[in-house]
């Protein structure tokens, strides 16, 4: 199985294009990634005009990826403390414009207001606040996430178990964890795509025992229904460059 489109060719484990000028930088640990196959039309109709749902073998995919963020900062400068780690959920799909692959976010759920503020304003990203946690418990990642704000409701348990590392991604691996920069709404018409890079991921083969799970409803999807294909990471620092405004 392959990508359905042009994307394969940008589309590799290491980043083909480092970022020129980092505006941030910061750490993605102990990271899930659970993805579920949705029809294409499904995830196209939550889609801003200009962006195309990038699919694999005719499908597009939907992930809820837990994961720790931790030592956000300016380049060269010392992390900002504590306001600058904190764990984040996430509910992404995988879009192209013009040839360039990247994620689109339906919302990002964190426990830190102030980010949540900065980044919405900043980047133009579905940030939301509540409770959430994101951690090892034995051999065990467990998250959870409980939103309040901008909306109160929605929320996310999963608990994953990381197995053996996998020592040869699979075309499907790399299409859905080589994403090399993002898509978010701009003002009017426009969009805003800011590009990142890190080493490559060192991805493990994983076990999803518990998902209970309400964030992908609440983004506008069916209820994912079957096993996620699961994957765990010990995680990468990030390199953040300054989001730039696309037209159409």
């Amino acid at each position: 199985m392959r990508p359905d489109d042009g994307s394969i060719r940008r589309l590799r484990p290491d980043c083909p294009e480092p970022v020129r000028r980092a505006v941030m930088k910061q750490g993605w640990w102990d990271l899930a990634y659970l993805h579920w196959r949705y029809d294409p039309d499904e995830v196209a109709r939550l889609l801003p005009d200009g962006l195309e749902v990038d699919t694999f073998d005719g499908g597009a995919w939907v992930g809820l990826v837990p994961f720790s963020m931790r030592g956000i900062g300016v380049p060269r400068l010392p992390a900002v403390p504590w306001l600058g780690s904190f764990p984040e959920v996430n509910v992404r799909t995988y879009v192209i414009r013009n040839g360039i692959p990247g994620v689109w976010f339906f919302s990002l759920d964190v426990n830190r207001l102030l980010p949540a503020l900065v980044a919405r304003a900043a980047y133009r990203l579905p940030y939301c606040w509540g409770s959430a946690s994101n951690a090892m418990s034995g051999h065990s990642l467990v998250s959870s996430v409980s939103r309040r704000w901008p909306d109160r409701g929605p929320s996310t348990r999963t608990v994953v178990v990381p197995g053996e590392e996998i020592s040869e991604q699979s075309p499907l691996e790399v299409f859905l964890t080589a994403r090399w920069g993002l898509y978010s709404r701009g003002y009017g018409r426009s969009l805003m795509y800011a590009p990142v890079d890190h080493p490559r991921w060192v991805l493990h083969r994983a076990r999803a025992v518990t998902v209970d799970d309400s964030l992908v409803v609440a983004a506008g999807l069916p209820a994912p229904t079957g096993e996620p294909h699961c994957m765990f990471s010990p995680g990468v620092p990030v390199r953040v460059g300054l989001p730039r405004r696309v037209t159409w």
